[in-house]
């Protein structure tokens, strides 16, 4: 009976055991299609994103893959400098840079500014659309070719000083689809005339320190928002009517040029006018009484005598400032008693005429003459008359 019990237990066991054993060989199997299944989906998804992969490798260069990545870095904050960490802290929904070229910066903080300066460039990049200030000073670039700022209409600053660029590489209309630039700045180049087809638009042009040594008519024709002229250090000998039309302009600068004469046809509203180191040896008689905005004259280290200056042509009441140093004046020249400063240093003057200063010397009539140079002259201190106690009495500083 015992032994019957123990043989029908064994049977059961063994019976369970095999239910068991079916059980977990359908799981593993369930298990291993399950698997298979998944297996081969993820194999088909990643052959379709290797294709995607592929047809955009085809239709995007690197560069432009590049110039997504370094975007999307700049916008998460990353690759900035650790005294720009903070920038990373502003509010999630900050724009974006939009495509900047690789040679230049674009920094968030400043989205219409493109800094390219001080990177060796030997050409100008592709200007972004929504870009207005330009940066490429102090670069080596030679020449500039028609339609690299075409793309870019809204162009107000463009900073190109210090390169090598010379006018026969710059496009005659390379600047005529620039609407609404202000500023141009050319100086410190190998310019030998200024560039055709500048924009109405602009204020402030800056073309010093380049070779240009002839200025045609048509060349300024038609700026009449320009009130900044930087023609500095060339090798101008004549201007000619080349100023004509230029209604706004206040500033004009021409020091280190071969001018022998006052420029024609000044702009009328002309405040200031720096002349020195040049060769002119004589002043118009009507030059400055013809332009009544003008304050501040400049005419230092030329070649000016006393007979090449007419009795009344510094007599106006309008002028402020007259600087008539390094030249070869032997006396001191008739002048407004408006005048406020006057620089006669390093001339030739042997005599101090209070005249000059005064036309009636008494307690109600005297010169507003602040600042008097004369040292570097023939002037001594006893040669000065009593009288000029009374015409000069507001000046603070008399040099001999």
């Amino acid at each position: 009976m015992r032994l019957l019990e123990c043989d029908l237990l064994y049977t059961v066991k063994t019976a369970a055991r095999g239910t068991l054993y079916k059980q977990k060989a359908k799981s593993t199997e369930a298990t291993a299609v399950g698997n298979s299944v998944t297996m081969k989906g993820w194999i088909l998804l990643l052959m379709l994103a290797r294709l995607v992969d592929f047809s955009m490798t085809q239709s995007t260069n690197s560069l432009t893959w590049l110039s997504y990545l370094r975007n999307r870095a700049y916008s998460h904050g990353y690759g900035r400098s650790h005294y720009n960490n903070h920038a990373s802290l502003r509010a999630e929904d900050e724009p974006p840079v939009l495509d900047c070229p690789l040679e230049c910066d674009c920094p968030p903080s400043y989205p219409t500014a493109m800094y390219c300066n001080n990177r060796k460039l030997q050409h100008v990049p592709f200007v972004p659309s929504h870009i207005k200030y330009v940066y490429l000073q102090n670069n080596q670039i030679t020449g500039i070719t028609n339609g690299v700022f075409d793309n870019a209409p809204n162009l107000a600053w463009i900073s190109l000083h210090t390169n090598k660029l010379s006018s026969d590489k710059i496009s005659d209309k390379v600047f005529t689809k620039l609407p609404n630039l202000e500023r141009l700045f050319l100086h410190n180049n190998n310019l030998s005339r200024v560039p055709q087809g500048l924009p109405r638009s602009l204020r402030d042009l800056h073309l010093n320190h380049n070779n240009i040594s002839k200025v045609p008519v048509e060349s300024f024709r038609g700026m009449s928002n320009l009130t900044a002229l930087h023609l500095q250090v060339n090798s101008i000998e004549d201007l000619g009517n080349a100023l004509e039309g230029l209604l706004s302009l206040t500033l004009l600068d021409l020091r280190g040029n071969r001018l022998k004469k006052i420029p024609e046809s000044l702009p009328p509203k002309l405040s200031q006018l720096y002349l020195e180191y040049n060769h002119i040896s004589s002043v118009p008689a009507d030059f400055l009484s013809q332009r009544p905005e003008l304050r501040f004259v400049r005419l230092s280290h030329n070649q000016l005598t006393s007979g090449g200056i007419p009795a009344s042509s510094f007599n106006v009441s309008t002028l402020v400032e007259l600087d008539l140093s390094f030249n070869k004046l032997e006396r001191i020249p008739i002048i407004s008693t408006s005048l406020e400063n006057l620089y006669l240093q390093a001339n030739k003057i042997k005599e101090f005429s209070v005249s000059s200063f005064c036309r009636v010397v008494d307690t109600n009539n005297y010169s507003n003459l602040r600042v008097l140079r004369l040292e570097a002259n023939e002037i001594r201190a006893q040669d000065i008359p009593t009288e000029a106690v009374l015409c000069l009495r507001l000046a603070t500083n008399i040099d001999l």
